[in-house]
């Protein structure tokens, strides 16, 4: 390990990389997968959620790290601990680039690449010296897809070209020069609402879509919905209606149509403006505008998928060499209790298909997240929502474990949490597309969880091992899950490759092929194995159903549905964490 000149920074590097602080705004995507893959790495980690200055400094006085990374930081880390310390700031961006709305002005502006670099903390915001820079091409993402997808991975390619570059002797990060060729990003302003507003009377389908993509999940679009302020997410293009542009034309499973100039668009969530002190939340778009949809007519779409339609659809079926492919794309992954029933209505259909292979696909965004927290919360009566939506949720996953006359396969390729992950477990092959991040635990939601979790998960790692993952409520890497029998196996860095290796996986079952895996598929159905699921499910929905009604339930939900920053103690402490390869040491 060498010694790293820095001429531009007061301090002496160390001549070691074993501790690593990460240094974030929130415990989100990104900020999860550099702790997961740090971990595997083999590196001490310590995670700090930004709180303020003082703080922060008290921090990194305390943990002395070697090498501190923030990567997904809106404030600027303190002065005097930049120059004491190498500190890596992850922007989402092309080199040169620099603002805090990077990934908005890259989809607006229809970039056809974009990327991420790692550049060292300076006075000037995103002006420091590059550490690591990496491109990827776009293909119309969202902007939390793209973040949570090419952006995060991207960033991971950077991470490990940091780690040798920190080691490197003699090594000198580049600084910022808009004179080299390489060098074609610039400053760019926070993109304003104004700045993507929609023209209804201009803009083509094409661009409306676009528009809302930048936004989404975060700002959101602001437009003027049925003349109210109303923020738009969750678009897709319609190729088969037409009307005055601007006015809802129709609906379908919670989303809206509304006409554009050469077409139609599907909004599928909305969240209605804040007015005063009175704050609102995303919802499913029907939901939002119920007392305005008497008159717009429901137009359904088959679950098959039909050649050269551009429509929105949740959940749709296809069918190739004996095998059946069942995708569901929910928005930010929450399955409500009306979804849930039609997924199981749509796994029904394809058990009734004549394959040997059932394939759950989940979508690119997420694979899912459990039960629909903001559909829960807009309820009259929550508890009841609550119940009803995690039995809608138990009833899919038994249809899956009850299935006998095909092999099935959870092909998981994005990231799930809670019942997402449970639920997948149902399945008698569990695959991921490598660097998805799994939160196999309720408890940070005051939930016991259902699922059949306490026949799936134990069945595949173990009471201990199930209890380590539902109660120490950390995530955990695709690697680490193989590693102790969570899921089989993992593979692919987009879900191109993933999707393109299930394939062959699933075929290879059909042909009844021989597959490397140390989990038996699931035990065929019979009068006991029923009464144990239904043992099971029983115990777990007593435990829920108390949960539903508790002050931890009712008051975590609220939080994060209303996104509430919590800064007392116990809160922060769950998440400035010293960990080892281990696992987590937490203060109570």
């Amino acid at each position: 390990m060498k010694n790293i000149p820095f001429p531009n920074h007061h301090f002496t590097p160390k001549k070691k990389l074993e501790t690593i602080l990460l240094i974030a705004s929130a415990y989100n995507t990104m900020t999860q997968r550099f702790h997961v893959e740090l971990l595997d790495m083999g590196y001490k980690v310590s995670v700090e959620i930004f709180l303020n200055d003082e703080v922060t400094r008290e921090v990194v006085k305390n943990v002395n790290p070697d090498l501190i990374i923030a990567p997904f930081l809106k404030d600027a880390i303190p002065e005097d601990v930049w120059r004491k310390h190498i500190c890596i700031i992850i922007h989402p961006g092309i080199k040169g680039d620099r603002g805090p709305s990077s990934l908005d002005w890259a989809i607006l502006n229809n970039e056809q690449e974009w990327g991420v670099t790692a550049l060292q903390a300076d006075l000037e915001m995103d002006a420091g010296d590059i550490w690591a820079s990496t491109n990827f091409t776009l293909a119309g993402e969202t902007k939390s897809d793209l973040y949570r997808g090419k952006v995060t991975q991207a960033a991971i390619t950077c991470l490990k070209e940091i780690s040798i570059n920190f080691l490197t002797e003699g090594y000198k990060p580049e600084p910022l020069d808009y004179t080299k060729t390489d060098v074609k990003g610039s400053w760019r302003n926070y993109l304003k609402q104004k700045q993507r507003a929609i023209n209804w009377d201009q803009d083509t389908t094409e661009t409306i879509v676009r528009k809302i993509k930048s936004a989404d999940s975060q700002p959101g679009l602001l437009d003027q919905t049925i003349g109210q302020p109303m923020y738009l997410y969750g678009a897709y293009a319609e190729n088969g209606m037409t009307g005055t542009p601007g006015e809802i034309i129709a609906q379908r499973n919670g989303a809206i149509c509304c006409a554009t100039v050469d077409g139609a668009v599907w909004i599928s969530v909305l969240k209605q403006k804040n007015k005063g002190d009175k704050t609102f939340f995303k919802l499913p778009a029907t939901l939002v505008l119920k007392d305005y949809l008497q008159d717009i007519p429901e137009i359904a779409t088959p679950i098959t998928l039909e050649p050269n339609v551009m429509t929105f659809r949740d959940i749709w079926y296809e069918q190739k060499n004996e095998v059946g492919y069942l995708h569901f794309q929910f928005y930010n992954g929450a399955m409500n209790t009306e979804q849930c029933k039609r997924l199981r209505e749509a796994y029904i259909y394809a058990r009734s298909q004549t394959t040997k292979v059932i394939v759950l696909m989940g979508g690119s965004s997420f694979w899912s997240n459990g039960i629909h927290l903001n559909v829960i919360e807009a309820a009259e009566d929550r508890a009841l929502e609550s119940w009803n939506n995690i039995n809608a949720m138990d009833d899919f996953v038994l249809e899956v474990l009850s299935t006998d006359n095909q092999t099935t396969i959870a092909a998981m390729q994005a990231n799930a949490a809670a019942g997402g992950v449970m639920m997948a477990l149902s399945a008698d092959y569990v695959y991921a597309r490598e660097g998805i991040v799994l939160n196999p635990h309720y408890k940070l939601m005051g939930l016991y969880g259902s699922e059949y979790w306490t026949y799936s998960l134990v069945q595949r790692v173990g009471n201990s091992q199930a209890k380590s993952l539902t109660e120490k409520c950390m995530p955990i890497s695709t690697k680490s899950a193989q590693e102790i029998g969570l899921i089989d196996d993992y593979y692919g860095k987009d879900s191109n490759e993933f999707c393109h290796w299930i394939t062959q996986k699933a075929e290879a079952i059909a042909q009844n092929l021989p597959l490397e895996s140390n989990f038996l598929p699931q035990e065929k159905m019979s009068f006991t194995k029923a009464l144990v699921l239904e043992e099971h499910r029983q115990r777990e929905l007593r435990e829920m159903k108390q949960n539903f009604v508790s002050f931890e339930y009712n008051n975590s939900r609220y939080n994060f549905v209303y996104k509430i920053r919590q800064q007392n103690c116990s809160v922060k402490k769950n998440l400035a964490v010293h960990n080892c390869r281990d696992g987590l040491q937490q203060e109570a």
